[in-house]
């Protein structure tokens, strides 16, 4: 990892000079950048790279200096994948390696403790430090700052957006006075009052101030800011008790004000805005955000925007105006509003933070892409799954925001979608499901987004977390269209998992029982659909190479239940296939075989192995449960000998007759439990079976099944098999077929 860090150095320091790291985004559809990935291996890492204090912090062990932009990139990093914590934290106390000049730790859970021991003694440009989570507060922040003179000097963006101001412990006296080189500001949504604008106010810098959402009711203090204020938001200053020209002769003064926010959260009000009828107020202003306020007028915005050509942004959602070409938002002119999809971009890009106005955007994008067919728009998902991450609690933009992922990603939609960000909205959904496991709407969205092949098999995130959080939702609601949506994508992704994931999964009492009841009641209604037979397969897959999962199936009457259904469905090969794949599986566990030691199930599975009307498939998998079950290991043969010896003839005989189908019949993970089945010992039938099914996939994928044969020694295997002199000729020259497949693809290479 040192080596890792020294390399990285090598990066930023070049001689065109160090590189910033903290801006925009990489691109979705291109590969990570190498910093990215080498920080993220030490964020992952950092128990391995690190020494605990006696205080149960961390700190590098051993750790030569960062570039000061390698430095942001890690806490950044440490953020973004939720690691960073009071303990983690730790190792940016002090400043001999790592050095932080720009930081963002919002929604972080941190002590006000952590934070002053930390990042206080660094010399800070810039601090997001919004909705943090746990004891710190809005005093505790500056005391901490103000303790240190270099970064009183240096620090110029500060946002503390949703903090509490004071705690119980904290210095009543709340002074922001100290930090005198603060150009930016943001308190929304803490309970700042008069006295706090104020204090603020007396900044001799101050030139950009966020100050919505709260407890402020005079903007008098303003007017100490006049000479050099040119960005100011006010969005939902509800408690404000001003005069309507007492308000407007204070922002007439702001003489430099180039953006101002006034838009309004509380959307039912008939409250009207006077300021867009004094064309002659603030003739410098760019940028206007009245978003919520009704009485807006396209009339009466055209004359304002005359008088101002330099007017770069309008914020118009839900006031009804923006529908003349002039509002567009294609041009110069950038425009929040809901007349079309630019305006409605804007308006998820600028109000991510504000839940009314967020979910009110959605709402109109739902309503687009229903009526609309706007093709593949990857910004416009991102920007949908932006919010969704900013207000994970909040059931109204999750119903929306899920509504339109599905819109956004359905049927061919998904396929031009960077995999990279479409593995994000995939992991949100997961993490949505789990966070509203009780509303049915939202779950159904999230499946409706999930049921595409493309997503399943292609895109990447964490299948195994998905299937089960999709199970949970299964085991809630028995509506039967998200029973037959849940089935299915658990079906889907239960097929990709890994054999470690399978047996975490397959070990879950509740999912097997809860398909099995699934099995139970389509088949209590002769039901032959899509619901019935992916529960068959997630099953099928579930009890691969997985004991344990056996053995549940086994111990809730699984077995009973798929003895009937091969009676019932003789006339679905489909069915027939899945069941007797679960039942293979099954009889590649010794210490299971004996429930599946019944004649009378036994001679039915015969008749299928060499039924002239079945396919291939169904006597294939037919075959394997003969197959494990007479072979030479434990149990001993307790049933009749004559049945034995009938079904070795008759697996022999048939196994030589099949002709592989053109299409894929069956896929592995793994040959493992053929391997046991090819000893010399064996009866020929049982060997020959082995041979067979591993020719079939190897004829499908030669050079993945080839090298999964090269991997787990099956090769040597067949080898032993074919210098074999007492082996059958058939079963010899089986094998090497197989031989001749693999050492020919082995040539190409």
């Amino acid at each position: 990892y040192m080596f890792l860090i020294k390399s990285l150095q090598c990066v930023f320091q070049d001689e065109d000079g160090p590189r910033s790291l903290c801006g925009p985004c990489e691109d979705e559809d291109g590969p990570p950048s190498l910093s990215g990935l080498c920080v993220e291996c030490v964020c992952r890492n950092l128990q391995a790279l690190c020494s605990v204090r006696s205080d149960g912090s961390l700190q590098l062990s051993s750790c030569p200096a960062f570039p000061q932009e390698l430095s942001d990139l890690l806490i950044h990093t440490m953020v973004q994948q939720g690691v960073l914590d009071d303990r983690t934290l730790g190792v940016f106390r002090g400043t001999e390696c790592l050095h932080l000049k720009r930081v963002s730790i919002r929604s972080c859970r941190l002590s006000a403790d952590a934070f002053r021991k930390a990042l206080c003694s660094h010399r800070l440009k810039e601090l997001d430090a919004s909705r943090l989570r746990g004891d710190i507060t809005v005093s505790d922040i500056l005391q901490g700052l103000s303790s240190n003179q270099q970064c009183r000097q240096s620090l110029q963006r500060l946002t503390l957006t949703g903090l509490d101001l004071l705690s119980s412990s904290s210095d009543p006296s709340l002074s922001f006075s100290s930090l005198r080189a603060l150009r930016s500001l943001g308190v929304a949504w803490t309970q700042l009052d008069d006295s706090g604008l104020e204090d603020i106010c007396s900044l001799p810098m101050l030139d950009s101030l966020d100050i919505s959402g709260t407890a402020v009711t005079d903007l008098t203090p303003l007017l100490n800011l006049k000479t050099h204020l040119y960005s100011l938001t006010a969005h939902g200053l509800h408690p404000l008790d001003m005069s309507t020209a007492s308000l407007l002769s204070i922002l007439s003064n702001l003489e430099q004000l180039r953006h101002l926010d006034i838009s309004n959260d509380r959307l039912d009000t008939d409250s009207e805005i006077p300021l867009l009828e004094r064309p002659q107020i603030l003739p410098a202003l760019e940028s206007l955000d009245v978003s919520g306020w009704s009485g807006v007028s396209d009339a009466v915005l055209k004359p304002f925007l005359e008088a101002r050509r330099g007017m770069r942004f309008l914020g118009l959602l839900a006031t009804g105006a923006g529908a003349s070409d002039f509002l567009s938002g294609e041009g110069n002119l950038k425009v929040a509003g809901e007349f079309n999809l630019t305006q409605l971009c804007e308006a998820l890009r600028r109000y991510r933070e504000r839940e009314v106005l967020l979910q009110r955007a959605l709402l109109h994008l739902h309503n687009l892409t229903n009526q609309l067919d706007i093709g593949s728009q990857p910004d416009v998902l991102k920007l949908v799954c932006a919010g969704m991450q900013t207000h994970s609690g909040s059931v109204g933009v999750q119903l929306v925001s899920t509504a339109c992922v599905f819109n956004l990603t359905n049927l061919e939609l998904a396929v031009s979608m960077p995999l990279r960000l479409l593995g994000n909205v995939v992991q949100q959904l997961i993490t949505t499901m789990k966070n509203f496991p009780n509303h049915e709407q939202i779950q159904k969205n999230c499946l409706l987004a999930l049921c595409s092949d493309h997503i399943l098999q292609t895109v990447p995130f964490n299948r195994y977390e998905a299937a089960k959080q999709v199970m949970t939702c299964l085991s809630l609601y028995e509506d039967q269209t998200l029973q037959r949506m849940s089935v299915a994508v658990v079906s889907l992704l239960v097929s990709k998992l890994s054999v470690e994931e399978i047996g975490h999964l397959g070990a879950e009492e509740f999912i097997i029982k809860q398909l099995l009841s699934i099995v139970q009641q389509r088949a209590s209604v002769g039901a032959v659909d899509s619901t019935l037979k992916f529960a068959l397969s997630a099953l099928w897959n579930l009890t691969d190479e997985t004991p344990k999962a056996c053995r549940i199936f086994l111990q809730n009457q699984g077995l009973e239940l798929y003895t009937e259904l091969l009676e019932t469905y003789f006339f679905d090969s489909s069915v027939q296939q899945k069941v007797l794949g679960l039942l293979n599986n099954m009889a590649e566990v010794e210490d299971l075989r004996e429930w599946l030691m019944e004649e009378d199930l036994l001679k039915y599975i015969l008749a299928l192995l060499h039924s002239p009307v079945v396919e291939v498939g169904v006597s294939y998998f037919a075959g394997g449960v003969l197959a494990n079950l007479t072979s030479s290991r434990r149990p001993e043969w307790r049933l009749d000998a004559e049945l034995r010896n009938t079904i070795l003839n008759k697996l022999h005989s048939s196994v030589i007759s099949w002709t592989p189908p053109d299409h894929e019949m069956v896929s592995y993970r793994s040959f493992q439990p053929f391997y046991p089945l090819l000893d010399c010992s064996q009866p020929s039938g049982v060997q020959l079976w082995a041979l067979w099914g591993i020719q079939l996939v190897v004829r499908q994928s030669v050079s993945d099944y080839s090298t999964l044969l090269e991997n787990e020694g099956g090769l040597h295997k067949l080898r032993d098999l074919i210098s074999d002199p007492s082996i059958h000729t058939d079963v010899h020259s089986l094998a090497l077929n197989i031989l001749c497949l693999v050492e020919t693809q082995q040539n190409c290479r």
